[in-house]
């Protein structure tokens, strides 16, 4: 997508009352800075459980450092995903046993 089709999109998530005009104008400064967010296979190989932000294994920790989404809303999606489909805690538990944790700084 190019930038002005980015720009307009925005424009009509500004219109349709999803962005207010303080968020409308950072995004679109930060297009304009070519400030956008990495993409998402950069940052899935920086993928690690948090050794600080855990319940159970990390992983939710993890996910919300790399996407910026808090670690608590990724914790809602898994339960939702065990009680409505079924699959999230066998996803958890795939995720806690092959995504490494954090490394250890300054010990």
């Amino acid at each position: 997508m190019s930038v002005a089709e980015e720009i307009k999109r925005l424009h009509e998530l500004q219109q349709a009352g999803a962005l207010s005009d303080e968020e409308f104008a950072a995004a679109k400064a930060r297009l304009l800075n070519n400030q956008a967010a990495p993409a998402t296979s950069n940052d899935i190989s920086r993928l690690r459980r948090s050794r600080t932000d855990r319940w159970l294994g990390g992983v939710c920790g993890g996910l919300g450092r790399i996407t910026g989404v808090d670690s608590w809303i990724w914790r809602l999606l898994f339960v939702l995903f065990v009680l409505t489909f079924g699959f999230g805690l066998a996803l958890y538990i795939l995720l806690w046993i092959f995504v490494p944790e954090d490394e250890l700084i300054g010990n």
